[in-house]
């Protein structure tokens, strides 16, 4: 037999090892932004074009690269970081396997301008699909600039599972973001479509986390600082009043790089426990310090995921120091041991004795004495002075209501009753004996008499699917009434979030919003939609922004069905909620008037049917 194993072309090796380390345009975008920084940059520049499906562009003012090391760079494996295996756990460095350049080169069209400080010329090289077309030298600044344009241009498979621009844009603001704050010495700016999504300069840590997420920002964070042998963390942590639903603003970096790590996730939650709300999520901003020997970044392709020697110890200290962050500053309730002084004796009754009080009783006092009406008796209660008044006793009580004549019977001709009006309806029928068709069980269900036996529907999901039907038809027909607000009503959210905002506003403006200004850093409501309460409008917009950044909608989903849905579940009647019958007769003819009664939003059944045969089993 002839044989079947043979080497892979080095384009093929290429294309495979592309498929690991870069997934989207994002995953480009946070490779060049590490090499940038690796290179020592205090001003890194980030322009994207069409969510990075066009070019991808990172302009750094680093240390450069010398002519071979450029045409070296895109090599596999070709890295500066290491020399032997044991490096790996030494590692202060972002990249360090020589992979991210040379398979970025072989999915795209790269450009490569660099020069070192000491050259007067620098070098621009051009590389196609791994294959290089040309190399010369160049007139460039000191740092280097790296343009991947045309992504997956030779895959057309893998470019036809991006998502739309929205969905890419997101991706890389979040890839953008967690290079950012991990490095708030560095100068970050950040241009798509030629419009500038961020520009955040060099400053502190706070600093950083403020001009990302938006000024309101400040006031929310908490300030954590623990230093140990094992371990060092320094950052902030949100109140919990300002928790959110998603997990969007939540940040581990082990040694300036981000990660992700469910359980010192759980030491977090574990820390905030009892000060949030179920279904909210607390936000943090923590750095943490180790020795690079006590982990292991190498086990996974984006390096988002790192192996600690001693998670335990870990968790213990990461807990006990964000409560006693809360505890400090009196976000969390703590035992009180100091007294207050409203219960100190004051300095002028120090050597003074306590005075008894004295005591002066009415000794003829007697309340069940027989005194005439006549002459009521005057009683003096006290030392000084104050005299009651006349008292009679109880018969005179009844003084006048006999007659000294001859008759002896009360005439009630004249007394007449109050009496509430009893109003009937013109509908009524007295042949018509009313009776309870519905009654709720446990506050979620509501039971309903059928033909074939009992109906038996979830009032939430019913809730949902009555809502959702009447808010995407209002976002169709473009109708919705809207209640004006006495005040306008401002709302503060990130640049992120109010870039969603902005995306939905058309469909916002449908259902009944009307929106008086729209910028980076509020947003200013004048209207809402009929029914919506006040209160509530915050709750349905971080909802609704919750429900977008976990399943974005893309050229082949309706964004209107999307804010159909969210609405429908920030409104629906939550379970536990007592109706009256009126409401629940409502909910079932509402519910049964709706296109598709039988399934939520969601696809979930709202209701289930039991036949009187179903019941007689039970009882045989």
């Amino acid at each position: 037999m002839s044989d079947i194993i043979q080497l892979l072309p080095d384009h093929v090796a290429n294309q495979i090892a592309a498929g690991e380390v870069v997934q989207r345009p994002a995953s480009v975008v946070k490779e060049l932004l590490e090499n940038a920084i690796d290179a020592n940059a205090t001003e890194i520049k980030l322009i994207v074009k069409d969510a990075g499906k066009t070019l991808v562009q990172v302009i750094d003012n680093g240390k450069g690269m010398s002519v071979t090391d450029a045409r070296l760079s895109f090599e596999r494996h070709a890295t500066s970081k290491i020399r032997a295996a044991e490096d790996l756990f030494q590692l202060s460095t972002k990249g360090f396997r020589g992979e991210a350049l040379a398979s970025i080169a072989a999915i795209a069209h790269v450009e490569l301008k660099t020069k070192q400080e000491d050259n007067d010329l620098g070098t621009v090289l051009v590389i196609e699909g791994s294959e290089v077309k040309s190399q010369d030298v160049s007139v460039t600044p000191t740092g280097t600039s790296v343009a991947v344009k045309h992504l997956f241009f030779n895959i057309p498979a893998r470019r036809n599972f991006l998502k739309s621009d929205t969905v890419e844009l997101r991706h890389i603001t979040d890839e953008f973001h967690r290079v950012a704050l991990a490095h708030p010495n560095i100068a970050f700016s950040f241009y798509h479509n030629g419009s500038d999504l961020f520009n955040v300069p060099q400053g502190n840590y706070r600093q950083r986390v403020v001009h990302i997420f938006g000024t309101k920002t400040n006031e929310k964070l908490v300030p954590v600082e623990e230093e140990t042998e094992v371990l060092k963390i320094s950052g902030f942590v949100g109140k919990p009043e300002y928790s959110k639903k998603t997990k969007s603003e939540q940040y581990f970096f082990v040694n300036q790089r981000f990660i992700k790590s469910p359980y010192l996730n759980h030491a977090i939650k574990s820390a905030f426990e009892g000060l949030l709300k179920d279904g909210y999520h607390p936000s943090y901003f923590l750095n943490l310090t180790v020795d690079p020997k006590s982990i292991d970044i190498n086990i996974h392709p984006t390096k988002t995921e790192i192996k600690f020697d001693d998670e335990h110890t870990l968790y213990a200290i990461l807990r006990s120091a964000v409560k006693h962050s809360l505890g400090q500053f009196n976000i969390a309730p703590i035992l009180d041991f100091e007294q207050q002084n409203g219960f100190d004796t004051p300095y002028d009754f120090k050597n003074k004795s306590a005075a008894a009080p004295s005591i002066e009783v009415d000794r003829s006092f007697n309340p069940f004495s027989d005194d005439s009406p006549e002459h009521p008796v005057k009683r003096s209660y006290n030392a000084e002075g104050f005299k009651s008044a006349p008292a009679a006793s109880w018969e005179s009580l009844y003084v006048g209501l006999e007659s000294k004549g001859n008759n002896t019977h009360s005439d009630f001709s004249e007394v007449t009753f109050e009496s509430d009006s009893k109003n009937e309806s013109i509908f009524s029928d007295s042949t018509i004996e009313t009776t309870k068709t519905t009654f709720q069980l446990q506050q979620k269900y509501i039971v309903s008499t059928i033909k074939s036996g009992m109906l038996i529907i979830d009032q939430n999901r019913a809730h949902q699917r009555i809502l959702y039907e009447n808010f995407l038809k209002h976002i169709t027909i473009q109708e919705a009434t809207s209640q004006q607000l006495l005040f306008p009503l401002q709302l503060h959210f990130t640049p992120n979030e109010v870039k969603i905002i902005e995306d939905l506003k058309a469909n916002l403006e449908h259902t009944g919003f009307v929106f008086s200004e729209l910028n980076k850093k509020e947003v200013k409501i004048t209207g809402v939609p009929v029914g919506v309460p006040e209160s509530e409008v915050s709750i349905i917009l971080e909802q609704l922004i919750s429900d977008v950044e976990n399943d974005v909608p893309d050229t082949n989903f309706s964004t209107s069905d999307l804010l159909a849905k969210s609405m429908a579940k920030s409104l629906a009647i939550k379970n536990g909620q007592s109706l009256n019958s009126t409401e629940q007769e409502h909910m079932v003819n509402s519910l049964f008037a709706c296109k598709e009664p039988n399934v939520s939003p969601t696809n979930r059944p709202t209701f289930i049917t039991m036949a009187v045969d179903d019941i007689e089993k039970k009882f045989m």
